[in-house]
């Protein structure tokens, strides 16, 4: 299947047409897995906001939200990008937000754990899904075989593009994503594709086979 081009305004409608043709069992966990993790985050926003429209009930879960405490995360500095990929809390993921959306799970989720930037939990308020609601968790490395999840779409960027993307700041991390595009090759397991070298004129197609 060809690449179907599309634009910033339209991408989160393209998209939803997409996550509607697959009902929740009881519920819909999709991963939207973005090396730039605010290409991620705004996309998993938007998809929010038209499935709502549209009177699917929906709720992001941004990992960012999910980290381990500094004292985990910096462990071996600040700037060691083998350890890049090991700072989500992934088994915190799994029990507070995953776990409970499998079948026959309660849909008792809480939607944030860890404030980096404070460095404390959140004390977030658990939320009960509604019957039939999409669950979009958007982060990095979420396809490496180690997480579950019903559908996946993955933003495509190539090594490029990332160092044009991101900030000087993050540089570091550019081996962290070379690596896990190499390993894991979320371009092969996701269900669905984005082209996002240029966000200005984004392309997508469904996997195929």
């Amino acid at each position: 299947m060809t690449f179907r081009s599309s634009t910033p305004d339209r991408l989160p409608a393209d998209l939803t047409d997409w996550i509607m043709e697959h009902p929740g069992r009881p519920w819909l966990r999709l991963a939207v897995d973005a090396p730039v993790a605010e290409q991620g985050g705004g996309l998993a926003a938007a998809l929010v906001d038209e499935l709502v429209r549209r009177g699917r009930p929906a709720l992001r879960v941004a990992t960012a939200d999910f980290l381990r405490p500094a004292s985990l995360r910096l462990e071996h500095g600040r700037e060691d990008a083998d350890s890049y990929p090991d700072w989500l809390d992934r088994g915190a993921l799994r029990r507070e937000v995953l776990t409970p959306t499998e079948a026959g799970g309660t849909g008792r989720v809480l939607p944030s754990r860890w404030d980096a930037v404070a460095d404390r939990a959140t004390r977030a308020e658990y939320v009960d899904l509604r019957p039939g609601a999409v669950l979009i968790v958007d982060g990095m490395f979420l396809l490496d075989g180690t997480l579950d999840f019903d559908l996946s779409i993955h933003l495509a960027v190539s090594s490029q593009a990332i160092a044009r993307l991101l900030p000087p700041e993050l540089h570091w991390t550019l081996p962290a994503h070379r690596d896990y595009a190499d390993t894991a090759r979320p371009e092969r397991s996701a269900d669905l594709i984005v082209r996002m070298d240029h966000p200005d004129r984004p392309a997508f197609r469904r996997r195929t086979g």
